[in-house]
């Protein structure tokens, strides 16, 4: 950092000078990188900006170190205030953080009011649907990328799961060897979050899927045991999947949203956009409340009053 960021600052000489060795270390011994810097060098500007109102004069360090956590909650309200939203401000916190660390080992401050300030919570985000035409790609079992064609069908008939039946990873995986036998079988029993157990539909193709994997498989998959297996005969590992997809994401030119709950997400989103209905996803995908499903598959208010209006009696024109 250059000698104008310290002067530039709103803060005494001590603590401007104190804030300038932190950001050489960051940028010198540590090895941040430079927007990584920045963004903590502005982030601590605004701080000691919002000092200076709030302290009626330009901080020092003998300022800073007697900060309480209500004075960094202060802080937060402000810039929240200012329409900051939760990511900014849980970044600025981190910043600042960092920052008052630096003085605590320095000897010029304590860090504990900082540090023990709970950062805001951040809004859920959710894996963004494939096209149709990719979710097609992902779980084709020619699209795979395995030398072995036994892990290869394995890859393609866990991520049919995912998508053709809506299941979350562990569900899939959770399956053992005397599923998916019977093909005159309309629906399965899976067991969810909360031990939670609900009827999902089987597709054709989901058959067809698990079928090419037992038929390669050089495993036996005897009833009770895991119907998916690891490359050394264990339990088929989800970190093994998710990484199996990075690298076939990578290869089809996916971006990287495409990730294997994308699917399941993918599985809801597609049912939506053909006419299926709120209530029905919501019990296919084993979500307890109706407002999470809202939410999983983007669905606006608007789009949830039409569904309300028509399946409720008392919402139709008599």
């Amino acid at each position: 950092m250059s000698e104008d960021s310290a002067i530039l600052v709103n803060a005494k000489p001590d603590l401007a000078a104190a804030r300038k060795a932190w950001l050489d270390q960051l940028g010198g011994e540590r090895r941040l990188a430079p927007k990584t810097v920045e963004a903590y060098e502005r982030d601590t500007r605004q701080f000691l900006a919002f000092l200076a109102g709030h302290l009626g004069g330009a901080p020092g360090l003998k300022d800073v170190a007697e900060l309480r956590s209500l004075d960094f909650r202060a802080f937060l309200t402000r810039r929240r205030a200012g329409g900051a939203g939760a990511r900014t401000l849980g970044r600025g916190l981190a910043g600042i953080r960092s920052f008052m660390r630096y003085l605590e080992r320095s000897g010029l401050a304590n860090a504990a009011a900082a540090t023990t300030m709970r950062a805001p919570r951040q809004p859920k985000s959710l894996p963004k649907p494939l096209t149709a035409a990719d979710a097609r790609r992902v779980v084709d079992a020619k699209e795979q990328l395995h030398q072995e064609p036994w892990i290869a069908a394995r890859n393609a008939a866990v991520l049919t799961l995912l998508y053709g039946c809506g299941l979350r990873i562990g569900e899939a995986l959770s399956l053992t060897g005397e599923a998916l036998l019977n093909r005159g079988e309309k629906s399965i029993a899976v067991t969810g979050k909360g031990s939670k157990t609900r009827m999902v539909p089987l597709l054709p193709v989901v058959f067809d899927a698990v079928d090419l994997y037992r038929r390669l498989c050089i495993y036996d998959l005897p009833p009770g045991e895991p119907l998916f297996r690891g490359a050394r005969g264990g339990p088929l590992q989800p970190a093994v999947l998710q990484r199996d997809m990075r690298n076939l994401r990578s290869a089809l030119g996916l971006p990287d949203t495409a990730t294997p709950h994308a699917l399941r997400h993918s599985f809801a989103t597609h049912l939506l956009g053909s006419g299926g209905d709120l209530r029905t996803i919501q019990e296919l995908l084993g979500h307890a409340s109706l407002s999470t499903t809202q939410v999983y598959t983007g669905v606006d208010t608007a789009r949830l009053l039409d569904v309300y209006k028509n399946a409720h009696p008392r919402a139709r024109t008599p």
